[in-house]
């Protein structure tokens, strides 16, 4: 297990590597939006399943909301973040070139976790997944993870404060006003049907 301090973790993240860190939720890998490639290779993952978006605070990843959609994710972002919830939304005309997705959408989160709020407030938002390979059961712990996705940096210190082991609750923006549920999560919003 690769153990490293969070000025080391920045200066990797800038140069393209992907590290793995705690949050809210699940541990999750994170990296620069221009080097989101290394995440689906690094996990195996399925190229037509978008990774989410994650910032420090509200106001630092605002910018990649579609204006259409920005006084309803400014309203659900300001009552439930930061949180374990994950909002797909239309992603604005000057940030299209991360999209993961194939419908111009990306999922945007703000998680309630100390550590994961400090790294991404120094990197700038990350774009991440959990912290384990596809078809594989999430991990909960720094050890659980690291013999799961060895080679790969941890940021300590370890052990991590303990997360929910719960996956966020997803919800997507349909029109102005209205929100279908996508997961079923720890956050309960009552304004979604």
């Amino acid at each position: 297990m690769n153990i490293i301090k969070q000025n080391l973790a920045i200066e990797k993240i800038n140069h393209g590597y992907p590290i793995i860190f705690q949050t809210d939720t699940l541990p999750a890998i994170g990296c620069l939006p221009s080097y989101s490639e290394i995440i689906y290779k690094t996990k195996k993952r399925d190229k037509k399943k978008p990774l989410i978006l994650m910032g420090a605070e509200t106001c630092q990843v605002e910018e990649y909301v579609h204006k259409s959609a920005l006084q309803d994710y400014k309203s659900i972002s300001s009552q439930y973040w930061p949180g374990a919830l994950t909002m797909i939304i239309p992603i604005s005309n000057k940030k299209k070139s991360i999209v993961t997705s194939s419908n111009l959408t990306i999922g945007i989160r703000v998680p309630n976790s100390l550590m994961a709020k400090s790294l991404i407030k120094e990197t700038g938002p990350l774009l991440t997944s959990s912290a384990n390979l596809s078809g594989v059961n999430p991990k909960k712990t720094a050890e659980e993870v690291s013999l799961n996705m060895p080679g790969i940096d941890i940021l300590g210190p370890v052990p991590w404060d303990e997360c929910s082991g719960e996956a966020s609750t997803i919800i997507f923006w349909v029109k102005k006003g209205k929100w279908k549920l996508i997961r079923k999560g720890k956050v309960h919003i009552p304004e979604v049907a």
